[in-house]
């Protein structure tokens, strides 16, 4: 696990779009399967992505997107939906066909049924080459609440009462909050070749600390990535606050910078 201590929100969002343009690139013209997440951490990594493409020409032509998690009950074009919101704050500004964005179906009668049909058509993709993801104060990663099983695949799930206050900002009251979503699981998240998770705000430095640094355990999920082989953690100074081995990982990131490894000839 690559952790990656900045000093704001902005220098954040371009270590997260190098990452992108790094498996754009790995991918060529086959394009590459990306792994979106929404709320607010990934919002500033996808501005300048936007930018990227705009101002350096960053192509995403050829590649498909997959969305982590979506409402149960809200249909697609409901402003709350995350697939609105993924297309609001993203995809609709760069070269990627809209009908290779797919999230699950809030609205599908049988919620179960559709959660196993997306799990199938991520590995019928070949599975993803890069998954964004945020975290919540309370360690979940996606919808993956504390409880979750480190196995889980793609389910319907319940929602705290801190995700919902939590996510409460974006609705009109905490009422209007759905209290389930379909989402992947940590099994199915584990499984996408390379992860970037962002944080800021001191108000994730608990859970920024459990995941690089605690015991792995469903009480805080996004823990489970620490048995992942290429996981890059990016997190400003307030997030990285309660990190015990900041030192060490601000050291490894100048040793990597000023002394890089060069291949044996």
């Amino acid at each position: 696990m690559e952790i990656h201590i900045v000093e704001d929100g902005a220098t954040g969002a371009e270590v997260v779009a190098d990452q992108f343009a790094r498996t754009l690139r790995e991918a060529g013209p086959r394009g590459a399967v990306l792994g979106l997440a929404t709320g607010s951490s990934p919002v500033p990594a996808y501005t300048e992505l936007i930018r990227r493409h705009r101002e350096e020409g960053l192509s995403f032509a050829g590649s498909r997107a997959f969305l982590l998690d979506e409402y149960v009950g809200l249909p697609a074009g409901h402003p709350q939906s995350y697939h609105h919101f993924i297309r609001e704050n993203f995809t609709s500004h760069v070269d990627i066909d809209d009908a290779a964005v797919v999230s699950p179906d809030g609205t599908a009668a049988d919620p179960v049924a559709e959660a196993a049909s997306y799990d199938r058509r991520l590995v019928e993709a070949g599975g993803v080459d890069l998954q964004i993801l945020g975290i919540g104060s309370n360690g979940h990663i996606a919808f993956n609440e504390p409880g979750s099983s480190l196995a889980s695949r793609t389910r319907v799930v319940g929602l705290t009462r801190s995700t919902i206050e939590d996510n409460s900002r974006y609705f009109a009251s905490a009422a209007d909050v759905p209290v389930r979503a379909l989402s992947q699981g940590l099994g199915t998240i584990l499984e996408a070749r390379r992860i970037v998770l962002t944080a800021t705000g001191a108000q994730k430095a608990e859970a920024v600390a459990q995941l690089a640094e605690g015991a792995i355990s469903a009480r805080w999920p996004a823990t489970v990535l620490q048995l992942h082989p290429d996981v890059v953690v990016v997190v400003d100074e307030a997030a990285a606050s309660r990190l015990e081995l900041a030192e060490y990982y601000r050291y490894s990131r100048r040793l990597e910078t000023e002394n890089p490894l060069t291949p044996v000839a």
